[in-house]
């Protein structure tokens, strides 16, 4: 007899996982069995199950704890990430300004000397002062150069280690000035790394280890890419499509909060409107729903030329190697001052270009291929040579110009009706962001927040879709990817970030259908050094690896890996876990 009955011997000789959870039970709530001798002489000479026992306890206990603090954890994320929104907005919501304000004074000036040789002259004077002090700043802070994203990137791998402190105000500084000289910039690429850096200040003062530091960084780009559009929905899908590259409920949340405090901010210092409003009428009839696909077609096509334009460009500016960055970035700037004076429509990000296209009936079709080439051609000369600025406005305002551009054609040729036209417009900008950014839920929520139109959806999504199929078939590299590889590649011969040696990580990926892994045994994958896999999820169901277990697609696996090597095993398991193309 066992504790009267309570134990059987098939039940003491059963080590199964049931089994123990049941006796723990039995042993927990049933006080009265352990004053039974032989229940605890069984327990005692079997000592595989009385380990097996206190295993399940802590084990048991180490959840509850860790659900309790998962949870803390996460509200205190929220709430960090609405700090992080604050600053990130604030500091956006300034940068704003002060570009409105250095665009609006450069136009003010060469529009009055227009013709006024001497001061026209004397205008590229001011120009070559702007282009040294940029350079200047640039070799004081290398991590401010190009739009900021792929830093942002980098940063998030942790690949990169941005002195907040220097990148904030040098970024904020150059932008002010570019914009004063007048070059094809946009602000929404610095806008992310000043929102990047303000959550890593945030960060630091909150003295947070590298883990949670990554989290703050995502959600100051959300918060930056929210305050720059005035899209809070945008500013939360670009963070985790673009920059982190994962879901989970904490980030997500957290990301949101950071967007919607950023926007509530600048909301109320620069109006409710969007910084570029895209009006929508009824959706085009089934009928005609064919023109929606072809335009997402063509749109692929074009992003994808897009990116293979500024990528050759890049190339030939590095054939320039002395007198770097200087002898770069001259280029751009001596452009900007001809342009002020035979071309101004194509100066700073584009918004003389929105106000020309809000009536395309007054717009023939050669005027605005020859807008959408020039504007091209300027930003592509600009961003090629290194000037700290963003193409994505500049990206989405040729957008507008290859909607436009079809509406025109779909009116005089196929007898579609002009009140069409904001429609391709919409259709235009999504997909452009689509085609060349290779993010397609992030243009049609773009599209959304700035049409404010549930209507626009089913056609933005199916101009997206094809898009960004289009543009992956013609095997051209993602924009922003390309980019965050020239910025790694650059990075090979610089020391990598200091960090606490002995730090653990916890990270989870999902293993993508297609994978290199996928139908493989945990033996027979060649994991990177240092790396564990600690739990699968598959399913709901946790599984505990051995070297027998074969991975399947959709399975959540848990790894651990020191800090140190934190960057090589990112960047390799993404690769080994990603969806094949």
């Amino acid at each position: 007899m066992y504790a009267k009955g309570l134990f059987t011997h098939s039940m003491v000789e059963d080590h199964s996982p049931a089994n123990v959870q049941f006796l723990y039970k039995v042993l927990t709530h049933a006080r009265k069995v352990v004053q039974y001798p032989s229940t605890l002489y069984v327990l005692f000479i079997n000592h595989k199950l009385l380990g097996e026992i206190v295993a399940f306890h802590f084990k048991h206990k180490t959840n509850v704890i860790e659900r309790h603090f998962s949870r803390r954890f996460q509200v205190a994320l929220i709430g960090e990430g609405l700090l992080v929104g604050l600053m990130g907005g604030g500091v956006v919501t300034l940068y704003r300004l002060c570009l409105s304000f250095a665009e609006a004074q450069m136009r003010s000036i060469t529009q009055s000397i227009a013709g006024n040789w001497p001061y026209m002259a004397l205008w590229f004077g001011v120009l070559l002062i702007l282009m040294v002090a940029v350079c200047l700043l640039m070799k004081f802070e290398p991590y401010t150069a190009g739009s900021g994203i792929p830093q942002t990137n980098a940063e998030v791998m942790g690949s990169a280690d941005m002195p907040w402190y220097r990148v904030l105000p040098v970024k904020f500084i150059q932008g002010v000035l570019v914009a004063f000289g007048g070059l094809s910039m946009g602000r929404e690429g610095p806008a992310v790394q000043l929102g990047a850096v303000s959550g890593k200040a945030v960060s630091k003062f909150l003295k947070r280890k590298r883990g949670e530091e990554r989290l703050l960084v995502t959600c100051g780009a959300a918060a930056g890419m929210s305050a720059a559009f005035h899209a809070p929905l945008t500013g939360t899908l670009f963070a985790i499509e673009e920059i982190q590259k994962e879901f989970h409920a904490p980030l997500i949340i957290s990301a949101m909060t950071a967007s919607v405090g950023a926007d509530f901010l600048v909301s109320n210092v620069l109006g409710m409107k969007p910084v570029l409003q895209l009006p929508y009428v009824a959706p085009l009839p089934h009928v005609d729903f064919a023109f929606v696909l072809i335009v997402g077609f063509i749109c692929g096509l074009l992003g994808a030329l897009h990116n293979k334009g500024m990528f050759f460009a890049q190339g030939l500016y590095k054939k320039i190697t002395k007198f770097v960055p200087f002898s770069r970035l001259i280029i751009p700037f001596m452009l900007a001052g001809i342009m002020a004076f035979i071309w101004p429509d194509l100066l700073c990000g584009g918004d003389a270009i929105i106000e020309k296209i809000k009536e395309p009936a007054a717009l023939t079709e050669l005027m605005v291929i020859v807008l959408l080439l020039g504007k091209y051609f300027f930003t592509t000369t600009c961003f090629a040579a290194g000037t700290p600025g963003g193409t994505l406005f500049p990206m989405v305002v040729m957008g507008t110009l290859v909607g436009t551009l079809f509406a025109l054609v779909a009116t005089h040729v196929f007898g579609i009706p002009m009140a069409y036209a904001p429609n391709f417009i919409a259709m235009g900008v999504a997909g452009i962001f689509a085609g060349a950014v290779r993010a397609p839920v992030t243009g049609v929520v773009l599209i959304f927040e700035l049409t404010g139109s549930l209507e626009a959806l089913m056609a933005m999504s199916a101009v997206a879709i094809v898009s960004y199929v289009t543009a992956n078939i013609l095997r051209v590299d993602p924009f922003y990817e390309h980019l965050l590889a020239e910025f790694l590649a650059s990075q090979q011969g610089e020391s990598k970030p200091t960090l606490d040696s002995g730090e653990k990580i916890l990270h989870e990926f999902t293993i993508g259908q297609g994978s290199p892994v996928e139908g493989k045994l945990l033996q027979d994958i060649p994991w990177p050094d240092k790396v564990r896999v600690v739990t699968i999820d598959r399913a709901g169901l946790e599984i505990i690896p051995t070297g027998q277990t074969e991975l399947m697609a959709l399975d959540k696996i848990l790894v651990i890996f020191d800090e140190m090597y934190e960057s090589d095993v990112m960047i390799k398991l993404n690769v080994m876990t990603d969806s094949s193309v």
